[in-house]
């Protein structure tokens, strides 16, 4: 066998099963929102955070006299886990990510971005390391990158959500439970053959709960948030806000805002409402199977709502948080449609 087809043989060995476990969790994924450039984007973000992951891990050594093995139980772990989840906060301050299995399944890509340029790496470094090695890394090591970083993804999320927070502090749970997961890892307190089975039978057992978990979550909030979104879509076009409490909170905007600005404010909840509702009829659908097609008047909408959100400015959408609802997965619906 020559060199170039070892090699060859070696990287794929450590780098398919993980490739193989995303495109998993996309299919499981029932609403299908998390889009192909979103993995491709994420699958390169971890692999720029391996890069400079090497880069400390040189930095390190050379700068302090660590012992290498002191560094790869205790300091790699928070260095690697830290830098993967960076791009997670990001995207939930962003208010990107809808649901527990979208955090889970853009987790699980950085980590295997990550993990396709470590063992790559180590592939070029030590092409002549027995096969069973890259296997153990690719069904082992690579597996545990991604899961770690789902790990971290799926808990700030659900803190995020919980607390309706989007501070930076929501990825501390997850990223220390992750950390020590990964250290634990790292230590080999058992053999590489177990510390494999370990990891394939752990990590498909915590997403498959988060999967579930996430589709208990997202039935709940369409059906509670459709009801709500269409009584008063329903109430505005029928005339009748005043005599509701939304009208008259509205009315009582009139002592801050000019007239015309409280139309706009009735302008912008409506189509907020009208928007809110197509894009939670396009979850139902895709959750059946059904790839509907984009309203051809949604991009127009959305137009009219940016020019609203200019007239009303940021005070009026302030007065407006009370009535439209502002949780990340509300905020979040929207992009449904525009995307």
């Amino acid at each position: 066998m020559t060199t170039a087809v070892q090699v060859l043989l070696s990287v794929g060995a450590s780098i398919l099963p993980v490739a193989v476990f995303l495109g998993g969790l996309v299919v499981l994924d029932s609403y299908k929102l998390v889009r192909r450039n979103d993995v491709l984007l994420s699958l390169a973000v971890g692999a720029v955070a391996a890069f400079a992951s090497l880069a400390v891990y040189k930095a390190v050594l050379a700068l302090s006299g660590i012992a290498l093995e002191t560094y790869i139980r205790y300091v790699a772990p928070l260095v690697e886990e830290s830098l993967k989840a960076a791009y997670i906060i990001v995207l939930l301050r962003r208010k990107s990510v809808g649901f527990l299995v979208d955090a889970g399944i853009i987790g699980f890509a950085l980590g295997a971005g990550f993990a396709i340029v470590e063992n790559t790496t180590y592939v070029m470094e030590l092409a002549s390391a027995s096969p069973a090695v890259w296997i153990v890394r690719g069904f082992g090591t690579a597996v545990m990158h991604g899961g770690t970083t789902a790990l971290v993804a799926i808990v700030a999320k659900s803190v995020a959500d919980a607390r309706s927070t989007e501070n930076m502090l929501i990825a501390l749970p997850g990223l220390g439970i992750a950390a020590v997961l990964h250290s634990f890892f790292n230590h080999f307190f058992f053999t590489p053959i177990i510390n494999t089975a370990v990891i394939l039978l752990g990590i498909p057992l915590a997403l498959g709960g988060a999967f579930m978990e996430s589709e208990k979550r997202t039935q709940e909030w369409l059906g509670a948030g459709f009801d709500s979104d269409a009584n008063l879509l329903a109430t505005i076009l029928k005339g009748n806000v005043a005599q509701t409490p939304v009208g008259q909170f509205l009315d009582s905007l009139q002592q801050r805002f000019t007239p015309e600005v409280v139309v706009d404010l009735l302008c912008y909840l409506r189509l907020h409402c009208e928007l809110a509702i197509q894009a939670k009829g396009v979850l139902m659908m895709r959750s059946t199977g059904f790839d509907v097609p984009l309203d051809p008047t949604v991009s127009d909408k959305f137009k009219e709502l940016t020019y609203l959100e200019h007239s009303i400015g940021a005070t009026g959408k302030l007065a407006l948080r009370p009535i439209i609802r502002s949780s990340s997965q509300d905020v979040w619906q929207l992009r449904v449609l525009q995307a």
